[in-house]
């Protein structure tokens, strides 16, 4: 089965060469595998590189890390902590508003990708229902050569990484070029103890004005 995308021409340069790589054969074979045992994958093979059509290479400002897809049906979407405006509001993504001090009816953060924030799942699939059901299938190691490869060719990104998930990546990211802003996650288990009142997108915007870069509108269009 052949998932690799089309891939936008900044990211096709510096990436081409990982999906000839054997661990992505696997990948591939994989959702190949559970497709035809009629098991239920999101988000769907057309969208699972959204995220790199929707953010090029050449223009992220900003990276947000996070797990893998929402799991339940009509949620999965192919940016981390997004859902399609129609569905359920998922706790997460009601602390992030909270943080932000806007009420919105619309759940899908396709506009921040606009503005060249990259909305990275870590695990780029999951099985209906079943959370973490493809973290061992070598996507790990695909989206920590996107990290590192954006840690080495960019110059002054923001990462935001929020909980020891994300955070575990920062041996991939150099921070005496890059700006590493952590909190806990947006998770009602957690958000309460530092992500909430973190500040942490008015400080990614503060960041970003130093540096003569346009801020983010984070208001959900």
């Amino acid at each position: 089965m052949n998932i690799i995308p089309k891939m936008e021409t900044s990211w096709n340069k510096v990436l081409k060469d990982e999906f000839k790589k054997e661990y992505f054969k696997e990948i591939e074979q994989k959702i190949y595998d559970d497709i035809t045992n009629w098991i239920t994958i999101y988000p769907e093979t057309q969208n699972i590189f959204k995220a790199f059509e929707k953010t090029t290479f050449d223009n992220i400002k900003v990276v947000i890390l996070w797990q893998d897809p929402y799991h339940g049906e009509w949620q999965a979407q192919w940016f981390c902590f997004s859902v399609p405006e129609w569905t359920k509001l998922p706790p997460s993504l009601r602390n992030i508003y909270k943080e932000l001090l806007e009420e919105s009816k619309n759940w899908d953060l396709t506009s921040w990708t606009e503005q060249w924030v990259f909305l990275l799942n870590a695990i780029l699939t999951v099985q209906e229902w079943t959370p973490a059901s493809h973290s061992k299938i070598w996507w790990a190691q695909f989206t920590d050569t996107v990290i590192k490869t954006i840690s080495d060719k960019k110059e002054w990104i923001i990462f935001l990484l929020w909980w020891a998930f994300a955070q575990g990546k920062k041996k991939l990211i150099n921070e005496s070029k890059h700006t590493i802003l952590e909190t806990t996650h947006p998770s009602p288990f957690s958000a309460y103890r530092w992500f909430l009142e973190s500040d942490c997108f008015n400080e990614t915007n503060k960041l970003l004005k130093e540096n003569w870069e346009k801020e983010i509108n984070w208001k959900i269009k």
